[in-house]
């Protein structure tokens, strides 16, 4: 019953035949559904509601008994207050369970831990609040977990690490403190990794090559699946994942293989980039912005030839930039605005072509596409153009010798033919020179007579 513009309120079927009803899916999702979920709906095994007008849904979440539920997909409903305490053990086999673009807000509770089969939890774009439960840590199944735009605070639990499954993790916009656990970076199937917009602090540690799900172009699904990123994902809908792409939040599902993402941004983070980051080969988006990062930009960013964003805007970066910028040649968004660079910006094409204003900022930057010109841009330009004009001039001194020497060769081949194939001929054969000197003879008498003629003819007039 999808899709449609069906209002009013779900009855709650009390009738025996429910408790036994078992459908596979049940999908009211994107209509005008409004008020209490009723309870009889946990009966089966998918249940979709999203996109409604949906208000209490409580009934549904605190089941007083086991239920069956694998999927249950609330998001987008104006469903408001805390989550229940004591009952998720009821729903242990939920695997999939969305509530985000609610109103939801409260502590999350300790329970949750109990759902151990959980698989994608998204809770993002509510008012949760506190410190984030260590039972959560517990759902080891967990493939997807979004929990950003909340007020979560605290730290981010070191036992962060027991969710081995992990693809997509998604904290941003919180308020969460203290240093990144290295823990996290032992996470080898993760491949998007959102903590922007908190309060962390610290730097990034050189164990960051460790993340090797984004080091490739694979994805990794739960029970050891693996699915390349040219494969179809229409099989797994669960698995789409909400990113910062180019700076806007948007929804990959089928493409989802082709994300790899790293964004820290708007921390308060430190230290320098470490080189270990080009062992992230397979990122396309890298996001360090608003931070306090400092140092060179450490010349290995150049092997992230998958990039097509890379923001370093608002740190404390110094020095030049470096040479291998050039091999980014997938980069459609660079930003390095507002920090301490130096140096002319490298003469490659792609570099070039990005405006100015993504390389602000940077009172030591010079050279295209910025207005101001390098130390010896004159110098270089009049030698260069120089180096032209001789260039050019020994090209024409080139090209003139080549002709002259074309004529020569032509002059003395055409002598070697024209004369001496001819007379070298009468020299060699006899009876080719005798009726040569014959035919002479003969012209020359014909001439005699023909001036004899003509002087009888005069003296007569």
């Amino acid at each position: 019953m999808s899709n449609n513009n069906i209002t009013g309120k779900l009855p709650n079927l009390s009738h025996p035949i429910f408790d036994h009803w078992r459908p596979l899916e049940v999908d009211l999702s994107f209509n005008s559904f409004e008020g209490t979920i009723p309870s009889f709906l946990g009966n089966v095994s998918s249940l979709k509601l999203n996109n409604n007008k949906f208000s209490n849904p409580i009934p549904l979440l605190c089941p007083k008994s086991k239920i069956v539920l694998l999927d249950l997909d609330l998001s987008n409903n104006l469903s408001s207050g805390e989550l229940p305490d004591d009952c998720w053990e009821n729903m242990d086999e939920l695997s999939y369970l969305n509530l985000e673009s609610n109103q939801f807000s409260g502590k999350l509770p300790q329970s949750i831990g109990a759902i151990k089969q959980l698989q994608s939890f998204r809770l993002c774009d509510n008012t949760f609040s506190g410190v984030l439960p260590i039972s959560l840590w517990n759902c080891s199944s967990l493939v997807i977990l979004d929990i950003g735009d909340n007020q979560f605070s605290g730290i981010i639990p070191p036992e962060i690490g027991n969710l081995r499954s992990l693809v997509d993790l998604n904290l941003r916009k919180n308020r969460l403190v203290g240093k990144i656990p290295s823990t996290l970076f032992t996470l080898s199937s993760l491949q998007i990794l959102d903590l922007s917009g908190n309060r962390l602090t610290g730097t990034i540690p050189k164990s960051i090559y460790n993340l090797t799900g984004m080091s490739n172009k694979t994805i990794f699904l739960p029970n050891s699946t693996i699915i390349s990123s040219h494969k179809s994902f229409t099989k797994y809908p669960h698995y789409a994942a909400w990113v910062k792409w180019k700076r806007v939040q948007q929804k990959f599902g089928n493409l989802l293989g082709l994300v790899k993402s790293f964004d820290v941004s708007n921390n308060n983070l430190q230290g320098e980039i470490p080189s270990e980051i080009s062992y992230l080969g397979g990122l396309v988006s890298l996001d360090l912005s608003r931070n306090k990062f400092s140092g060179t930009i450490t010349s290995n960013i150049g092997q992230l030839t998958s990039l097509e964003f890379l923001d370093l805007s608002n740190n404390r970066f110094c020095g030049e930039i470096p040479m291998s910028f050039v091999n980014l040649s997938y980069l459609g968004i660079l930003d390095l605005s507002n920090n301490n660079l130096s140096g002319r910006i490298p003469l490659g094409t792609q570099l070039r072509g990005f405006d100015a204003s993504y390389y602000m900022g940077n009172p030591g930057l010079c050279g295209e596409p910025l207005p101001k010109t390098c130390p010896g841009d004159e110098a270089f330009n009049k030698s260069r153009d120089g180096e032209d004009i001789e260039l050019t001039r020994q090209d024409k001194d080139d090209e003139e010798g080549v002709f002259s020497l074309g004529l020569y060769i032509s002059v003395v081949l055409g002598f070697i033919f024209g004369f001496w194939g001819v007379y070298g001929t009468l020299v060699l054969k006899t009876s080719w020179r005798q009726a040569y000197f014959r035919c002479v003879d003969s012209i020359k008498d014909r001439f005699y007579v023909i001036i004899a003629v003509n002087l009888a003819r005069v003296s007569k007039a």
